[in-house]
C-alpha cells in the first residue's frame, strides 16, 4: 500500500470535518437565499414592512457558515482531497462571505427605507 492511500479517506466516509464543512456550506447557502429574497422583496414575506428580518437572518446564517468553515479549515490535517473537509470549508467561507455581504446590503437598504418612511410620516404624507 502506498502512503497517500493510507492518508486519504474513503469517498463515502462522513468524517467530522466533512460534516462540519457541509453544515457550514448549507448555512451559508441558506443565508445567500434569504439575502436574495430580502433584497428582491424587501416588504414581502421575510420582513415586517422593511425587510430587516430577512437581512438580519441572512447575516447571521452567513456568519455561522463562515465560522464553521474557519474552524474546519483551521483544524484540518492535510490538504484538499484527503477527506478532512478542507474543500468544503473553503466553499463555506466563500458562500458565507457572500451571504454576509448581501445581508449587510439588505440591512443598509432597510435602514435607508426606514428613514425615508419616517420623514414622510413627519411631513404628514
Amino acid at each position: 500500500m502506498s502512503v497517500p492511500h493510507l492518508l486519504a479517506a474513503d469517498a463515502l466516509t462522513l468524517s467530522s470535518g466533512r460534516l462540519g464543512a457541509s453544515v457550514g456550506a448549507v448555512l451559508g447557502l441558506a443565508g445567500l437565499v434569504v439575502a436574495g429574497l430580502a433584497l428582491a422583496r424587501p416588504g414581502g414575506r421575510l420582513g415586517t414592512g422593511s425587510g430587516r428580518l430577512g437581512a438580519a437572518t441572512a447575516l447571521a446564517a452567513g456568519l455561522l457558515g463562515m465560522a464553521l468553515g474557519a474552524v474546519v479549515a483551521a483544524t484540518a490535517d492535510g490538504g484538499v482531497g484527503t477527506g478532512n473537509g478542507l474543500g468544503g470549508a473553503y466553499v463555506a467561507l466563500v458562500v458565507g462571505l457572500i451571504a454576509v455581504l448581501l445581508g449587510a446590503l439588505g440591512l443598509a437598504r432597510a435602514g435607508r427605507r426606514g428613514e425615508v418612511n419616517r420623514e414622510r410620516a413627519s411631513r404628514g404624507r
